[in-house]
C-alpha cells in the first residue's frame, strides 16, 4: 500500500544515482544540489560513497595531477554559463574521467535548443560527452553524461522542498502586462486565468517542463498514477503539463498505487505568508538568523558556547557554524520534527527536555529548573558540554538546535514579531469597520525614519521593537493583500483618496529608507544598492513605486474564484474578526463528509475522458474524480509554506479525516520575510536556468 514515506525516500533514491560515481573523485556541485544535498545526507554522504574532495562549483576552482575523476552535479542546463563554468574547471585541470549529473531532462534540453520532433537516444548529452573528452585533451578518456532529478529534498516527515525550484513564484498582475505588451492588442489576455503555457517566456517554459519532469520522475519511482488538481493560474498550467507530460500516459498504465496532488498558488493567501499569526519555533529561527550561506532554506548557528574561545569581533569567522538539518542522529530529527510542527511554547520546551536528558546519558552536573524556559538556561545547560568533546559528537545535532532556540529568543530584532503581530491584529478588526484607505492610513504615522539612540524627536524611530523599512513592507503586504475585505465607500471618491494616500505612503518610506544606517538585505534587493552612501532620494523613491505598482494587484489574486475568494471573517459583534487560512479552506473542502465538489479544485487529468464526463454530466449522473478519492494526498504549494501552515494542515487533517496521510511539496520553506523579495524583487518571468 502506497504511504507518504515512499514519497520521502525519493530524494536519497535519487542521490544513490550520483553516489554510485563518485568514488576516488573531486565532486563539483552548484548551491541548489549542494542545498538538496545537505538534508539528504549533506557531505558525510558523498565521503562515505567514497569522494576525496567536494568543491564549489565555479570558474576559479581546479583540482591536481594525482585527481584525474571529477563528477559536476548541477541545477541547470548544460549551456551558457554553466558549459563555461565545467570547461574552466577541466581546462585547469588533469581529469582522465569527467562525469555530468544534470537535474534538467534531456527532453527539456531539445526544447532549450529548439528542437520540437522526437529524436532517438540522447543526442544532446552525447555532444557534451565528447566536448567533456576534448577538453580534457584525448578522445580516449571517459565521459558520461546523464539526468538524474536530485531536485527534491526532505526537510520534515511532512515536508519535501525544491531548492532548485525555490523562485518559482506564480505569476501577477505586473507579469500580465509584461506578457501582454509583446502580443499585438487584440490577441492580449484579459487576465492571468487565460495565460496558458505557449504564451510564457521560454525560460519559464523550461523551469515548468523542469519540475513537472521531476513530478513525473517521482511518481514512476513510486509506481503511483496521480490524480491533479489544480487552484490559480501557475498551478493550472503546471498540473496541465504534468498531465500531458510524453512519459505519463504509460506510466499511468502500468502503475499500481494511485495518490492525488493538489497544486496551489501561494498567491491566493499572501496573508499566511507574510503574517506573523503563526506560533511557532521553528518560524522565528528562520526569520530571526541568518542564512547559511547559498542557501535558501537553512539558517547559521553559532558554535561559540560549546568551545572556549572569547566572543570577538573575528571569532564568528574561526568557527564553522552549525545548522537546523540534522540527518544523522533520530533524535535530533525528532527535535526538528517537534520545532517545526508545535506550537512555539511546546517546541521550546521540547528543546529544554531533549537537552536535559542528553546532560542525564552523560552524567553531566545539571541543576533542574521548572517554569518558564529562559534563552540563559538553555545556554547554561549546554555549556556543561564544554568539558566533553566526546559528549559534543554524540548529542551534536541537539546541542545545535538548543543553541539556534537560545539565540532565536534573546536575538534582538525579536521584539519586532510580536510589534507585527500586535498591529496585524488591530489591522484585522479594522478592516471589518472601515473603508481600505482608512486603515491603510494607520500605517502613515508608523513609517518614522531612524534617529539614533539620543534622538529625541518624537516623528523618529529609536526604539528597538519600533518597526523599521522591513516590517511596514511586511504589513503593507498583509494590508493589500486583505484590501477586498474592507468595506466598500463610493467608488470613485476611494481610488481618488487611495491614490493620494499612496503617494504620501511612496514618500514617507522613501524618507524612511534613505535614513536607515544599514541597508537590509531586502532593502539592498529593492533599491539595488549595497550600503547607504550608494543610496539617493531618487532611487529609494522611483523603488518604492515600482513595489506599490505590485502591491496594487495583490487584491485581485482570488477574483477567479467562485467559493474560495475570501480569507476574512469580520467581527460579528461578540467574536473579533479573524484570518481564515485558505489552505485550511482547500482541506475542509476536499474532506468534506458530502464529498462535495468544489468548482475552485479544478481537476486537471482527466483529459478526453473528462470532457465526455464533463458533457454527459449535463443529463445524467457521472462520477469525477475526486482528492480524497486517495489515500495519499500531495499539496504542491507554488511558491512556499509556512512552518505554522505544516502545523495547521497537520491538525487539519487529523481532525476532518483521520488516516489519510498528507505529504507537503513546496518550492521553499518560507519565512515572512522571503515574501517581499519574491513579489518585489524576482523575475518571475525569466528565471535563471542557465539558458
Amino acid at each position: 500500500m502506497l504511504t507518504t514515506e515512499d514519497f520521502t525516500r525519493f530524494p536519497l533514491l535519487m542521490w544513490g544515482k550520483v553516489l554510485s560515481k563518485v568514488k576516488k573523485a573531486v565532486v563539483f556541485m552548484d548551491d541548489s544540489c549542494a542545498e538538496a544535498l545537505h538534508w539528504s545526507g549533506g557531505a558525510a554522504a558523498l565521503l562515505e560513497a567514497g569522494a576525496r574532495n567536494m568543491k564549489q562549483f565555479s570558474s576559479f576552482e581546479a583540482c591536481g595531477v594525482n585527481e584525474p575523476k571529477a563528477v559536476f552535479v548541477v541545477s541547470t542546463l548544460l549551456k551558457g554559463r554553466t558549459v563555461d563554468i565545467i570547461k574552466d574547471i577541466i581546462s585547469l585541470s588533469h581529469f582522465q574521467y569527467c562525469v555530468v549529473f544534470t537535474t534538467v531532462a534531456h527532453s527539456v534540453h531539445l526544447l532549450a535548443n529548439s528542437v520540437t520532433a522526437e529524436m532517438d537516444g540522447k543526442p544532446v548529452f552525447e555532444q557534451f560527452e565528447e566536448k567533456l573528452c576534448e577538453w580534457m585533451g584525448n578522445m580516449n578518456y571517459t565521459a558520461e553524461v546523464m539526468h538524474v532529478p536530485v531536485v527534491f529534498t526532505q526537510v520534515s516527515q511532512q515536508l519535501l522542498v525544491t531548492p532548485t525550484f525555490a523562485h518559482l513564484f506564480p505569476l501577477l498582475p505586473t507579469d500580465l502586462e509584461a506578457i501582454n505588451a509583446k502580443r499585438p492588442e487584440k490577441k492580449r489576455f484579459g487576465s492571468l486565468t487565460d495565460v496558458d503555457m505557449h504564451s510564457l517566456p521560454l525560460e519559464l517554459q523550461l523551469e515548468i517542463k523542469s519540475l513537472t519532469s521531476a513530478l513525473n520522475a517521482m511518481f514512476e519511482a513510486t509506481g503511483t498514477r496521480e490524480e491533479s488538481f489544480a487552484v490559480g493560474p501557475m498551478s493550472r498550467i503546471l498540473a496541465g503539463e504534468l498531465s500531458s507530460h510524453p512519459q505519463a500516459k504509460n506510466r499511468r498504465k502500468t502503475a499500481t498505487n494511485k495518490a492525488s496532488i493538489i497544486f496551489v498558488d501561494r498567491t491566493m493567501d499572501l496573508t499566511g505568508a507574510v503574517g506573523h499569526h503563526g506560533d511557532n519555533l521553528a518560524e522565528k529561527i528562520l526569520t530571526v538568523l541568518k542564512p547559511l550561506p547559498g542557501h535558501v532554506t537553512d539558517v547559521q548557528v553559532d558554535m561559540l558556547e560549546l568551545t572556549s574561545l572569547q566572543r570577538t569581533t573575528h571569532s564568528q569567522n574561526t568557527l564553522a557554524p552549525g545548522c537546523l538539518a540534522q540527518n544523522q542522529s533520530l533524535v535530533a530529527q525528532s527535535l526538528w520534527e517537534a520545532m517545526l510542527t508545535s506550537k512555539h511554547k511546546e517546541g521550546v520546551m521540547e528543546v529544554r527536555r531533549q537537552l536535559v536528558e542528553a546532560a542525564s546519558k552523560e552524567k553531566l552536573p545539571i541543576k533542574m529548573s521548572m517554569g518558564r524556559v529562559t534563552p540563559e538556561q538553555l545556554c547554561s545547560y549546554m555549556q556543561l558540554f564544554r568539558s566533553s568533546w566526546g559528549a559534543i559528537e554524540s548529542h551534536c545535532g541537539v546541542l545545535q538546535l538548543g543553541l539556534a532556540t537560545a539565540q532565536t529568543l534573546r536575538h534582538p530584532s525579536l521584539p519586532h514579531w510580536d510589534c507585527c503581530l500586535a498591529f496585524e491584529r488591530l489591522l484585522l478588526q479594522a478592516l471589518g469597520d472601515s473603508d481600505f484607505p482608512t486603515v491603510l492610513r494607520q500605517l502613515l504615522p508608523l513609517m518614522k525614519p531612524h534617529g539614533g539612540d539620543d534622538s529625541s524627536s518624537s516623528g523618529s524611530r529609536s526604539r528597538k521593537d519600533e518597526c523599521g523599512p522591513d516590517e511596514l513592507i511586511l504589513l503593507l503586504v498583509y494590508l493589500y493583500s486583505l484590501a477586498d475585505e474592507a468595506l466598500s465607500a463610493d467608488r470613485s471618491t476611494e481610488e481618488e483618496e487611495l491614490e493620494k494616500l499612496e503617494r504620501d505612503l511612496i514618500g514617507a518610506l522613501t524618507l524612511v529608507i534613505t535614513r536607515e544606517t544599514e541597508l537590509s538585505p531586502l532593502l539592498q534587493k529593492l533599491t539595488g544598492c549595497a550600503n547607504p552612501e550608494e543610496l539617493t532620494i531618487e532611487r529609494a523613491h522611483s523603488a518604492m513605486e515600482d513595489m506599490f505598482k505590485t502591491l496594487q494587484g495583490l487584491s485581485h489574486t482570488r477574483d477567479h474564484l467562485k467559493q474560495l475568494r475570501s480569507v476574512y471573517t469580520a467581527s460579528d459583534g461578540v467574536h473579533q474578526a479573524t484570518y481564515r487560512p485558505f489552505l485550511r479552506q482547500i482541506l475542509e473542502e476536499v474532506f468534506h463528509p458530502d464529498r462535495i465538489e468544489c468548482p475552485d479544485i479544478e481537476h486537471m487529468s482527466g483529459g478526453l475522458t473528462d470532457l465526455l464526463k464533463t458533457g454527459f454530466s449535463m443529463f445524467m449522473k457521472v462520477s469525477r474524480p475526486h482528492p480524497s478519492d486517495n489515500s495519499v494526498l500531495l499539496l504542491l504549494v507554488v511558491g512556499g509554506v509556512t512552518p505554522s501552515e505544516l502545523r495547521l494542515i497537520k491538525e487539519t487533517v487529523s481532525a476532518l479525516k483521520p488516516g489519510t496521510q498528507v505529504l507537503v511539496v513546496s518550492t521553499r520553506l518560507l519565512r515572512p520575510t522571503d515574501i517581499p523579495e519574491l513579489l518585489f524583487t524576482t523575475k518571475r518571468l525569466t528565471p535563471d536556468i542557465g539558458v
